[in-house]
């Protein structure tokens, strides 16, 4: 089953490599992987979603929680969470069909964001699943390319991480901040 993990983690190098390494360690199969940036530059939002053993999730969980550089790992398998996905698909149809695929896009929340004599590039985004049909649904109409981004998930729980903020320390040799003055 797949389990969907989100973590938050320092923006350092090397950290994606230890959490994708800890998973490859123990067999498991990463199924998408999505990080970025949080608003804190210091910190990343990674989102896994992996093949796991129902039996296993717990553990995963703590293994993550250890490493370093993890602040945080969650399981939102099964938990009230959003997860949606990216895809772009170019299509290429006859010029007769070209209303029919506008039409299906706009049923499945997708936008045009590209359009030639050829065809179109639609992006949309949602659920797995969802993606999964709106594929289907465009080979009917045509030649398609698909691009797929990873699962990015966010948990609906009140829980918030609650993190420290740096201690400063100001030994031998350390320079203090200095406010500046303010011209009126």
């Amino acid at each position: 089953m797949l389990q969907v993990i989100s973590i938050l983690l320092e923006n350092k190098p090397g950290a994606l490599m230890r959490v994708t390494g800890l998973l490859t360690q123990r067999g498991y199969n990463i199924e998408s992987l999505t990080v970025a940036r949080t608003l804190d530059p210091e910190l990343s939002r990674m989102t896994i979603a992996v093949d796991v053993d129902d039996t296993q999730r717990p553990q995963v969980i703590k293994q993550m929680n250890k490493l370093i550089n993890v602040l945080q790992a969650t399981d939102l398998t099964d938990v009230p969470a959003v997860i949606r996905e990216l895809v772009l698909v170019r299509i290429r149809m006859p010029q007769e069909t070209r209303t029919a695929v506008l039409k299906e896009a706009e049923i499945f929340g997708g936008r045009v964001v590209d359009s030639s004599t050829e065809g179109f590039a639609i992006e949309v985004t949602g659920a797995p699943e969802k993606l999964n049909e709106f594929i289907d649904v465009m080979r009917s109409y045509g030649e398609i390319d698909v691009t797929r981004s990873g699962s990015l998930a966010i948990g609906l729980e009140t829980k918030k991480l609650r993190l420290q903020p740096p201690v400063a320390t100001f030994g031998a040799g350390s320079v203090r901040p200095v406010r500046e003055k303010i011209n009126a």
